[in-house]
């Protein structure tokens, strides 16, 4: 099957970039029969899609964090798909009965934040239940009893597969449900599913596949959806190399969606596939946006040459992101990769505010004469 070829004739073309707000996805949901099922912190509604007839239940919710659009774009892709009246669509809605909550935090949407309006991040209120957002999951879970979860975030530039030097592009976790980490029957529905998507982005995305950290914490949705013995999954929408709008990523989300769906249509597991799952490499911290190497510095009247990194920081500004590149760490980077690398061969820091860099300073100097950095990159 072309998974590409399928992600471009159902992709939601009017959905695009980073900031993804309720403003952008009510338009959509009016063609469907969409339900109000409480309100945010700020009266912000949100809503749930109901689709297909079929005895497989799953939970699917995103935007959980506000800033976390990636998923979002994917997910209507699929949604698309769920309403094309194709052999294929029609044969999925027979199976499974999907409940869709696209944007459980919209007060976090608007303002572009992690955390809802009180400064909660919801994915930590999974026992506290102090916010309505958390309730409203929490009574839908309740409600609708899933066979799955689908639980869909975004992670950081930061985050790469392990040592492979390859950005994460997308990620994936069975949460634990006890402190030990152990593997249970329905923590192992869940890793099946991952081994089976995983299986199918390697054709397209090679070695840019992640294992998500299953560290226990209670207080997180997925690893208490997995407690309470519903097999869930996290999603995480990651780097592909110069795509910060990540309109290349949510076509892998689509494809994860589509492959796992498929998966469980048309497999009956017979073989634990743990060994295949933990072969999928952990996500580790090793890229910056930036990485300069071999800058030279005068440093108390001697002169050094030393590597910096510069990060991104996403900032709201008129209805859109922008991305402001600043200086985020100075010294021994051996550890670390660049999502773009620039060699100065000993070409002199220079910058209106001064002649090294500083923690927190816009990446904007020379190096030499010949290179100007404007906003991280060189300035052709």
């Amino acid at each position: 099957m072309n998974y590409l070829q399928l992600h471009e004739q159902n992709k939601e073309n009017s959905l695009f970039g980073r900031y993804i707000t309720l403003h952008h996805i009510e338009p959509l949901l009016q063609k469907y029969k969409v339900e109000t099922i409480g309100k945010s912190v700020l009266g912000k509604p949100i809503y749930k899609l109901e689709f297909g007839t079929g005895k497989t239940k799953i939970l699917m919710w995103s935007q959980m964090h506000g800033n976390e659009s990636t998923t979002t774009k994917g997910l209507f892709d699929y949604i698309n798909f769920l309403n094309s009246k194709t052999e294929e669509s029609d044969t999925i809605l027979k199976n499974f009965t999907f409940c869709i909550l696209p944007m459980l935090n919209p007060d976090g949407a608007e303002l572009y934040t992690r955390e809802n309006a009180n400064g909660i991040d919801l994915n930590r209120d999974a026992q506290n239940l102090s916010q309505p957002e958390s309730i409203i999951l929490r009574n839908i879970f309740n409600e609708f009893q899933p066979h799955y979860c689908y639980n869909l975030h975004d992670q950081r530039t930061i985050f790469g597969v392990d040592d492979t030097g390859n950005p994460a592009t997308v990620s994936f976790l069975a949460p634990a449900f006890n402190e030990s980490r152990d593997i249970n029957a329905v923590r192992l529905k869940a890793i099946h599913v991952i081994v089976a998507m995983n299986d199918v982005l390697q054709q397209y995305i090679p070695n840019q596949v992640g294992r998500f950290d299953d560290s226990f914490n209670i207080n997180c949705v997925g690893d208490t959806f997995q407690y309470l013995y519903v097999p869930t999954i996290l999603f995480e929408a990651g780097h592909f190399p110069h795509d910060y709008e990540r309109e290349e990523t949510r076509k892998y989300i689509f494809i994860a969606l589509f492959s796992g769906i498929e998966f469980l249509h048309e497999n009956d597991i017979v073989i634990s596939k743990i060994d295949d799952y933990l072969k999928i490499p952990q996500n580790k911290v090793v890229f910056y946006d930036f990485v300069y190497k071999n800058v030279k510095i005068n440093y108390d009247g001697k002169d050094k040459i030393i590597n910096f990194a510069a990060q991104y920081k996403e900032v709201l500004y008129k209805g859109k992101v922008q991305f402001e590149a600043r200086i985020a760490q100075i010294g021994n980077l051996d550890n670390f990769l660049g999502h773009v690398v620039v060699d100065a061969n000993g070409e002199p820091f220079s910058s209106e505010e001064n002649d090294f860099p500083k923690i927190d300073q816009k990446a904007d100097f020379c190096l030499g004469k010949s290179k100007k950095v404007v906003n991280g990159l060189i300035n052709n």
